[in-house]
């Protein structure tokens, strides 16, 4: 970050905080109103924090090599704006013809997720002078669309929790920090959102089906691109979730009781059908390479945690051991440690540096809040509420999947603080769901929540 930051920051910050307080009013009602700038503002938050912990703390780190490879874009479109919507819709890693000379001074440009950031920060460069603080805040604003569509989409079932799912969604300090700025996460989580809220439209509301299905596919490139492990371990968990949703609706509770664990197993089936067509050919999350991807980035990760160069960035003594991972046959028996590490650590005592000490803190509220809800409900009664809860059940299956998966390839702490954030917004709306029981039936409560927040939603 330079002078150009400096200067030009305000004056996009005031012109984006216009244009949400110019359209709050179309995306809110009377109650989640108050929440829609303070969750725009912890992402602008999220996004210059990042920025300034990378270049002061860390002494570098992806998001200025995402910023600085994107230059070459930049200046391609101001030599010859032909070559730089070529470098844009580049796809295949191939270099010919006039852009060739451009691809050579990428280090990503045949790297397809890592260039796909590039590209992105290069077309946001085009609208703000190529600065890279302004590009960070309209990463935050794209990863907010998307969180607040499924904000609203929780609320549909569950209005009287806004407060709660607010928490959930917005102000965790892990999802708004990663989650914002020039990364991965931002457009990860923005397009995980969207994915929600679009099958929750197609599949269970049944409205505005054009524009849900046109959500899916762009949602669906987006995470494919970047990171295709999101949208594996999302697909089985939705689901599910649809088909119970529907068991959900049948009035007879001897049917519902008999058709709930039927429509279980079809839900999970199909689900797994289409996560193994969608990593069908890719190179890295092939169900036939999983063993090898694994073994590979827990290998790498937990090797770099103790290298001599991240001791001194602090990011050292951060690794986490495992038995070794052989296969999916593996998962099983290393499910209850993976669950343990993907959502309750690192511990308070593990925390080796500053950064990791404020993920121990939220971790510990976390872990609070989960033996709450156990306690006051009972252990086994509330695994029968998850079961019987279809939007609980998806949250919570997602949510162990997804920890079980980073867990086992991520290899250390300070890797696994952001690749597990898009499950956070998922476990603690089942947690709060838990403490509250089912969802309201007041026709009054209705009336005054659920007609606004649906309108809103649909219009989003």
């Amino acid at each position: 970050m330079d002078f150009k930051d400096l200067f030009l920051t305000p004056l996009y910050l005031a012109l984006f905080y216009g244009l949400a307080f110019a359209v709050r009013k179309r995306f809110t009602n009377p109650l989640t109103k108050k929440y829609f700038i303070p969750a725009l503002s912890v992402k602008f938050l999220g996004a210059i924090s990042l920025g300034l912990i990378y270049q002061f703390y860390y002494g570098g780190g992806d998001t200025f090599n995402y910023f600085n490879e994107s230059k070459v874009i930049h200046q391609a479109f101001f030599e010859s704006p032909s070559d730089g919507i070529k470098l844009l819709f580049t796809a295949d890693g191939i270099a010919e013809g006039s852009i060739a000379k451009y691809a050579v001074q990428m280090h990503w440009f045949h790297s397809e997720t890592e260039y796909f950031i590039v590209k992105v920060c290069g077309f946001l460069g085009l609208f703000c002078f190529h600065t890279y603080s302004v590009i960070a805040l309209m990463f935050a604003m794209i990863s907010f669309s998307g969180m607040w569509a499924l904000y609203n989409t929780f609320l549909r079932l569950y209005p009287r929790l806004y407060k709660q799912l607010a928490i959930a969604v917005f102000f965790i300090p892990s999802v708004f920090f990663w989650g914002s700025g020039i990364s991965k996460d931002a457009l990860c989580i923005g397009a995980l959102g969207w994915m929600f809220f679009a099958f929750y439209n197609l599949l269970v509301a049944r409205t505005k089906l054009p524009q849900a299905i046109i959500t899916i596919l762009i949602a669906g490139f987006v995470l494919k691109s970047v990171k295709i492990y999101i949208l594996i371990s999302f697909i089985p968990p939705v689901m599910l979730w649809v088909t119970t949703q529907y068991s959900a609706r049948i009035k007879s509770g001897a049917l519902r009781a008999l058709a709930m664990p039927i429509m279980i197993v079809l839900g999970a089936v199909i689900g797994l059908a289409l996560s193994q067509s969608v990593a069908s050919g890719n190179k890295n999350y092939d169900f036939d390479k999983i063993e090898d991807r694994a073994t590979v980035a827990s290998t790498y990760h937990n090797s770099i945690s103790h290298s001599d160069e991240n001791k001194g960035r602090g990011m050292g003594n951060s690794g986490y051991s495992m038995p070794d991972f052989t296969g999916p046959a593996d998962i099983p028996k290393l499910a209850p440690q993976a669950v343990i590490i993907g959502l309750f650590r690192p511990f308070m005592w593990e925390v080796s540096n500053p950064v990791m000490l404020l993920s121990g803190i939220e971790i510990l509220w976390i872990t609070y809040l989960t033996f709450q809800v156990f306690r006051r409900t009972g252990f086994f009664k509330t695994f029968g509420r998850i079961g019987s809860t279809p939007l609980v059940l998806f949250c919570v299956v997602f949510s162990v999947l997804f920890a079980i998966g980073t867990a086992i390839t991520s290899g250390n702490f300070g890797n696994l603080v952001r690749y597990r954030i898009p499950l956070w917004p998922f476990y603690l709306t089942a947690l709060f769901v838990l403490q509250d029981g089912f969802p309201v039936k007041k026709k009054t409560v209705r009336r005054i929540i659920a007609r606004p927040v649906n309108r809103q939603v649909a219009g989003a």
